[in-house]
């Protein structure tokens, strides 16, 4: 019997990109401001900070074998300016959903972020590391975690600076786009993460699914490395002038919320249980250039 899948949040980067490669599967998904259509695909128009009655009726009248929830607030200062929103989006809706997955059966994929540990190591971390949040946004996740893995057959995968070639891929499109029209950018050159090509990320949900493997799991990929870093290997494969990027710090360039130093994260605990690897930045970006026809970078800065 072909398994039924519910995807919150469709229209965004990881939903939609899920989309392309779940063939074998009945799908519904929901989107809140940005309809859109796929064959064979059904939608639902849902704000889960609307109207909690909906996102339940909507899973009980569906009843789907597994429900991925990848929305998230796309803003971590705006988490730290407003934590109400970020509270109700990330831990109070995660309990909703939680709770009525948990009755009707279904598995629950949360996504979470590198953002629930304070970057105060220069290893990876891994999955029995303590986590010590230094921002909103990163407590408010790792309380969404606690209340997801109270169910043992749902799944927790933290993940870091999604990219891909897709409108949504903030970072590389904000790279790129500049770029392209010779202009300067100034990524940060001491925040250090593992960036994760959102195709790997979709690929490897998959397999979770096939497998039905449960629990708490790093999914990032291989290589470490500061956002201006990961800008200079953009520049070197698509060709652009180097010398475009100036480093900064985050003492020259402050931010709202706090970010932590380094928080690079160890995904060889899934990649060894679902038989995959992720990439590392040099393939991914590889892979950004090899798809780069698909989406005009100039209107997405």
């Amino acid at each position: 019997m072909t398994k039924k899948l519910l995807i919150i949040g469709g229209s965004g980067l990881v939903g939609s990109t899920l989309l392309e490669y779940a063939d074998d599967y009945e799908l519904h998904v929901t989107y809140n401001t940005n309809p859109f259509e796929k064959q064979n695909v059904q939608t639902s128009q849902l704000n889960l900070l609307d109207n909690e009655q909906d996102i339940i009726d909507l899973i009980k009248n569906l009843e789907p074998d597994v429900v991925i929830n990848t929305v998230a607030h796309p803003s971590v200062d705006l988490c730290e300016k407003n934590p109400e929103i970020a509270n109700n989006l990330h831990v109070k809706t995660t309990k909703i959903i939680t709770d009525i997955c948990s009755k009707i059966n279904s598995k629950l994929i949360y996504f979470s972020t590198d953002a629930v540990f304070d970057g105060k190591t220069d290893l990876k971390y891994v999955e029995k590391d303590l986590p010590n949040p230094i921002n909103y946004y990163g407590l408010t996740k790792l309380n969404a975690e606690k209340i997801v893995l109270c169910e043992k057959n749902n799944v927790i995968l933290r993940t870091s600076v999604i990219y891909g070639n897709h409108k949504k891929s903030r970072f590389t499109n904000w790279i790129i786009g500049n770029l392209i029209q010779n202009k300067i950018v100034d990524p940060h050159v001491d925040q250090f993460n593992t960036p994760t090509l959102v195709d790997d990320l979709a690929i490897s949900i998959l397999k979770i699914i096939s497998k039905d493997v449960s629990g708490l799991f790093h999914a990032t990929g291989k290589t470490c490395l500061n956002r201006y870093e990961f800008a200079k290997e953009i520049s070197s494969q698509f060709g652009f002038d180097s010398k475009l990027i100036l480093p900064v710090t985050s003492e020259q360039k402050k931010q709202e919320a706090p970010r932590p130093k380094k928080t690079c994260l160890d995904s060889s605990k899934l990649e060894k249980i679902i038989d995959y690897e992720f990439c590392d930045i040099k393939k991914g970006i590889s892979f950004l250039v090899e798809n780069s026809h698909k989406l005009d970078y100039k209107k997405q800065n």
